[in-house]
Parts: C-alpha cells; structure tokens; sequence
C-alpha cells in the first residue's frame, strides 16, 4: 500500500519524511481515541455538569482532524526560509497546524479560566491574546523575510499577558467552588504555563530558524499537543469530578435544564449559586431583591450563559 507522501507528494525542498508522516498517524490515533473517550465519559455525567468535558471533546476532535491532515501531507504550503540548510530552498509551512491551534487554545485558557472567579472580560481577553500569539506565529512563518522575527515579537508578548492572568491575576481570585479547585488550578495553570513557553522555543528553532529539519518539528510539536490536550485535559477534568457545578455560577438561563452538580436530577438548586431556580429571593449589585424569575433576576455571583 502506497504511503502518505506517496499519494500526497511534499511540496517544499525540506519537508517531512515518512518516518515524519507515520509519526503524526500515531499522534492522531491518540487523539482520536482519547476524544472518543471523552465523548463516552462526557454522557456518563449527569446533564448539567457537561460543560468542561464538551469544551475537551471540542478540542480534542480538532487536534484530531488536524493530525490526520498532517499525517496524510496535507495542509501545507512552500514558504522560502529565511536561512537555507544545504542545498534546500524552501521549507514546508503547515498552516492546518496554526487553523488547529487558533481554535484550541483558546479553549484550553477557556477551560482553566472558568473555574476562577475571573471575570468573563478578563477571560475574553486572555482568549484574545491566545489568538493573537497563534496569529502571529502563522504570519511570522509565512514570511520569508527577517521580519517573521517582528511577529514572533509580537506573539511573545500576547504570550507574557497569558502567563500573567494564569500565573499572577487568576490565582488572587475568588475560588465559589472552594481551595480544593484553587489548589488544582495553581497546579494545572503552572502546567499549561511552562508547556506554553515551549512552542515558541520550538517555532524558533523550526519555522523561524530553519535549524531542525520538518521531521523534528513534527516530533517536537506532537509530543506538546499531547501533554496539552489528552494528558491535560484528562487530569484536569479528573480534578473537578466530584466538584458541584453549581458552585461555578454557570447557569444556561433555561428552566427545563436539570440541576447542576452531584445533585442533578433531585430537582433544581443543587448547587449554592442555583437556588435562584427555586424561586429564592437573589440580592445582587444593581438588580434589586425579588423572588427570581429567570435571567433577569440572577443575583451576584451567578453568570449566565
């Protein structure tokens, strides 16, 4: 049977090999069986309490489209490299990789920040600065010319304020569900934070530098989306399995959701943030004191989305 880089043959003088192309076959088997994993654990969760995993299994199944297209030698493009190796002039650029990155991590900073009490502008925000690194670091390996280094540049520093709402704002906020998702916060934030700084080190010494071959690019960023995506989001979510969702303040504004949490199915309220759905009275900054009556009426520390 005819490989990958037979039926879909390189574009670029330096390009992957098929020790490259089977490499990235095994990176996508993981992420597809763990994404079926999570779509299996996702539905034994009692409904409410879904949120997190479904933002994984989004994740997940975009790694692994990404992966198969990798795989298969496809999503790339010729880009001239800035410093040649040997006789090579151009080098394979995979912007299917960037597409993958541009949707999931900012995911990924979502899944983490909403376990804080971090505003929902705050979190935006640093959602938008992950599209800005990756963003960049797609444009910086387009250009053939020194300036790619003014967007690496520039894909740092949107690098530096993500490290600061992990590492330094989130921290200091407040925790509804408890210190036992602080503790597992301040752990899984340093995680993703040091794993971060090691994309840039990679895109340095690959699309921007030329320095290792295509090959050990794929390696390379293989083995970071694997610890960032299944071994991540599997720790992550294992943290949070006996956490009651409502305690998160994450409220759908709909009265035919179940209850959130371990309580989930014993009727609405199971959480300290939902007995606003029982028709409690909600006292909240601007919104007055008055039996609730859906969104309108949801008292401080409730989000509704």
């Amino acid at each position: 049977m005819a490989g990958s880089l037979d039926q879909n043959p390189p574009n670029a003088d330096r390009h992957i090999t098929s020790g490259g192309s089977d490499w990235l076959w095994a990176v996508f088997a993981v992420m597809a069986i763990s994404d079926l994993l999570m779509i299996f654990w996702t539905f034994t969760r009692p409904r409410g309490s879904r949120l997190f995993h479904q933002i994984a299994i989004i994740v997940l199944t975009t790694a692994t489209i990404a992966y198969f297209s990798m795989a298969s030698d496809l999503g790339a493009t010729p880009v001239r490299a800035e410093f040649g190796r040997g006789n090579t002039i151009n080098r394979q650029i995979w912007y299917v990789r960037y597409i993958q990155w541009f949707i999931t991590l900012p995911l990924l900073l979502l899944e983490l920040l909403l376990a804080t009490g971090l505003s929902l502008s705050d979190i935006f925000t640093t959602m938008f600065m992950g599209w800005v690194l990756v963003v960049c670091g797609l444009v910086g390996a387009l250009v053939p010319s020194t300036y790619k280094w003014g967007y690496f540049t520039l894909g740092c520093c949107a690098l530096l304020y993500i490290w600061y709402v992990l590492l330094g704002h989130g921290p200091r906020s407040t925790f509804a569900a408890g210190g036992v998702v602080r503790s597992g916060y301040i752990r899984s934030a340093a995680y993703l934070s040091f794993f971060l700084l090691l994309y840039p080190i990679g895109w340095g010494v690959s699309e921007g530098g030329n320095v290792i071959s295509p090959t050990g690019e794929m390696i390379w960023y293989g083995i970071l989306d694997i610890f960032l995506g299944p071994i991540f989001l599997f720790i992550f979510l294992w943290g949070l399995r006996s956490v009651d969702y409502g305690a998160f303040g994450l409220a759908s504004g709909k009265y035919t959701d179940p209850a959130y949490g371990n309580g989930a199915g014993a009727g609405y309220g199971a959480g300290p943030n939902m007995s606003a759905r029982n028709g409690a009275t909600t006292t909240g900054p601007g919104v007055g004191t008055g039996p609730a009556t859906g969104v309108g009426a949801t008292g401080a520390g409730t989000t509704t989305v």
